[in-house]
């Protein structure tokens, strides 16, 4: 039996610590569990990460309690944090916080119970004749209980019967009824019915791309991590849920992440229906949830109850056991990167964690990420293509429409509101896509040159008609639109830009008969407004959807005949080296949602750059063009996949201080690093400014990044900086800015 627990204590900084422990608790006391140990003069929370026969540490104390019935962490989940902190740079107790959810970790909501009625002893027939002459509600409780053969909620039992509490006490008394608090369950998609569906035929690349997976879930952790590259409508959902259904017949779990929150309604809808009639549980993790739904749904996890997960980022720590398939959907999309403590990439801790876990790990997208697809042309990955639509249906046609063509820049080009029109008539669905929320995305002084800008950051305030408020979309600051420049007193101050809110307005304008609406964060903020939007596009109640990149991938409605792009530069010419892969993929992503149905789909890209490769590789539907292109460019100028990188920033509320920060932290790694590593001298960040924080970056890179990140975190560590300066360390960062 161990004596001694080693653990990491909540909002410690990172260090572990033993702790004996007592008799009393020998055996309940595992790796993974919650427990309560005295620091100082205080109680507080921590989670056992090791167990020890021996321990050198001096002064150790008892640990007080254990928290829980169950451990909250299985094995590989603690090797997967240690190996976070390790690998990004960060102490184990961030890396905790990332695989345990807040809700759990600070035990506050509690299980919701109800209280409930059910028959202890059937009263007779004499006896029932008593009840319905002397006291006909008992008698009306008594028959309503038998009928729904089942325990009833009180106030339901009640209702029903039109009784109150006092008719049901004396039933209790006597024995013939019970009354116990049994536990709710806050489903977040509890009030929907899910209609059982069965498995789609699959054609021969389906079939062969199923086999393979199914090959991969047999090799139980032998076989590589499979890309699955499958063109938009290719049928890669129905091959994970086939895939499922073998995982779950052999009696062990699977994980489903998906990019967008926006993107899980759907999910869980196809993937209830499929496995309603074998009353398999699904549960559902991501943001979005309220703290009961969550803690109800991780506990589902975690005591067996649920056998299949589907979640965003965080959902790839789902507590389950027996583990035989993971399955990272979109796998390219930039929302599996963490953006903060942590920065880890729910893509390579899904492949990693089936490494640790002997599962197959199936990778899928129309438009894989260059390093996923670099890693399968090597061999690391095993690749799997899918080169067409299911029932031959065709890829949409894209149309590049030139803007520098269409005189004072409209919002619509003549093209596209025609087809917009023509689809209207038709009675089909049309999809606009602009990835820039907000009414107008600047205001600006004619006169004299003058824009808004916010206090906090480095950017241009975006008007918001709908609460006729100028927004900060870096930190949320808010400010009146002023009727007259600020600066010159010039009336004629204007708007300029178009955002999704204006699109919105132009399409009423145009169509007026024609029932539109916005799906972006700022329409989306309620909590269930997702799930209703989508439904009622789904059945055709929504005309035309204007939207940002939420609206971009994943979802499937057959009756979209078109999507329009309104921009296809706005991610185009930032400072970032992926700038153009991001390009390819959303437009490839958005162009995909058309033409799902019988009928051929047709896109419109609206540009002023209309001969980029990125958008050329895009119309032709050439994601292998594309790669070999980019491919080249990463390799001539030793970018990711060739090299990592990594970037440390450097930020403060006083200019001064974080650009002398910079230079000292900068000075340092030169001293012990090789003089290749660093990529130029501590410099400004292209978003100098965020929150009121001046910021200064140094970018970093290396073949070797577990050695560099072991190097930079001795640098750190002997370091001591002022206390209102903050320095970060992002490993294979995604955002540049």
């Amino acid at each position: 039996m161990s004596k001694y627990a080693r653990v990491i204590v909540d909002q410690s900084g990172g260090n572990a610590f033993d702790y004996e422990i007592p008799p009393a608790l020998e055996g309940g006391v595992h790796a993974g569990s919650r427990v309560s140990v005295p620091v100082r003069n205080r109680s507080k929370r921590a989670t056992v990460i090791e167990l020890l026969d021996h321990s050198d540490a001096e002064g150790i104390r008892f640990l007080e309690a254990v928290i829980g019935e169950r451990p909250v962490l299985t094995p590989v989940l603690i090797r997967l944090a240690r190996w976070i902190a390790e690998y990004y740079c960060c102490p184990i107790e961030p890396a905790m916080r990332a695989v345990l959810p807040q809700v759990i970790r600070l035990g506050e909501v509690r299980r919701k119970t109800q209280l409930f009625a059910r028959i202890v002893r059937a009263p007779s027939g004499e006896e029932l004749d008593r009840f319905d002459e002397k006291a006909p509600k008992q008698a009306a409780v008594i028959r309503c209980l038998q009928a729904a053969r089942a325990p009833l909620p009180i106030a339901l039992l009640l209702k029903k019967c039109a009784a109150n509490h006092q008719t049901l006490a004396p039933l209790v008394k006597k024995g013939f009824v019970a009354v116990e608090p049994e536990q709710i369950l806050r489903d977040p998609f509890g009030d929907e019915k899910f209609l059982p569906t069965d498995n789609l035929v699959l054609n021969e690349e389906q079939k062969l791309a199923a086999q393979a997976v199914a090959e991969a879930i047999q090799a139980r952790g032998a076989a590589a991590p499979i890309l699955l590259h499958g063109v938009t409508g290719s049928g890669k959902t129905e091959i994970y849920l086939q895939a499922i259904q073998s995982v779950l017949r052999r009696g062990q779990t699977a994980i489903m992440l998906v990019p967008e929150i926006s993107l899980t309604p759907q999910t869980v809808e196809r993937f209830k229906s499929r496995f309603a009639a074998s009353q398999e549980s699904v549960a559902v993790l991501h943001s979005h949830l309220s703290g009961g739904e969550r803690h109800d749904e991780w506990h589902k996890i975690n005591e067996g109850r649920a056998r299949i997960v589907i979640g965003a980022r965080s959902a790839v720590f789902a507590p389950l056991e027996n583990l035989g398939l993971i399955v990272v959907d979109e796998e390219h999309e930039n929302s599996y990167k963490q953006e903060e403590t942590p920065r880890y990439h729910g893509r390579d801790i899904a492949v990693l964690r089936a490494s640790f876990e002997k599962c197959a790990v199936v990778l899928g997208s129309a438009t894989p990420s260059i390093e996923s697809y670099h890693n399968a042309s090597t061999g690391k990955y095993r690749l799997l293509r899918l080169a067409s639509r299911v029932d031959d249906r065709k890829m949409p046609l894209i149309r590049v429409i030139d803007l520098r063509q269409e005189g004072a820049q409209p919002i619509f080009s003549g093209r596209l509101c025609a087809a917009i029109s023509a689809r209207l008539e038709k009675r089909e669905q049309s999809i606009l896509f602009l990835n820039r929320r907000g009414f107008s995305t600047s205001l600006i002084c004619p006169a004299c040159g003058y824009v808004c800008q916010c206090p906090n950051c480095s950017v241009a305030l975006t008007f918001h008609r709908a609460a006729s408020r100028l927004v900060c979309h870096i930190c949320g600051h808010t400010a009146a639109a002023p009727a007259k420049c600020p600066a010159c007193a010039d009336p004629k101050i204007r708007f300029l830009g178009t955002g999704t809110e204006k699109v919105e307005e132009a399409v009423a304008r145009l169509f007026p008969k024609a029932v539109v609406r916005r799906m972006d964060a700022d329409a989306m903020a309620r909590k269930d407004a997702f799930r209703e939007t989508l439904n009622a596009f789904r059945t055709g109640k929504i005309d035309i959807l204007v939207g940002t990149q939420m609206i971009a991938k994943g979802l499937h409605f057959p009756n979209v005949t078109l999507v329009g792009i309104i921009n296809a530069d706005l991610a185009l010419h930032l400072p970032d080296f992926r700038a153009g892969e991001r390009t390819f993929q959303l437009l490839t992503q958005v162009a995909g949602r058309a033409g799902r149905g019988e009928v051929e789909g047709e896109v419109f890209v609206q540009s002023f750059t209309p001969f980029s490769p990125s958008i050329q590789f895009a119309r032709h539907h050439d994601f292998e063009g594309f790669w070999q292109q980019e491919i080249e460019f990463r390799q001539k100028w030793d970018f990711p996949p060739f090299t990592h990188m990594a970037l440390i920033t450097i930020r403060s509320a006083n200019q001064t201080k974080a650009s002398f920060s910079a230079e000292t932290l900068g000075r340092r790694l030169k001293e012990v690093l090789p003089p290749t590593t660093l990529l130029g001298e501590p410099a400004p960040a292209p978003l100098e400014k965020a929150r009121g924080e001046f910021r200064f970056q140094i970018m970093l890179r290396a073949k070797a990044i577990v050695a560099l990140s072991r190097r930079l975190r001795e640098v750190l560590d002997k370091l001591t900086f002022p206390e209102d300066v903050i320095v970060t360390v992002d490993i294979d960062p995604y955002q540049l800015l």
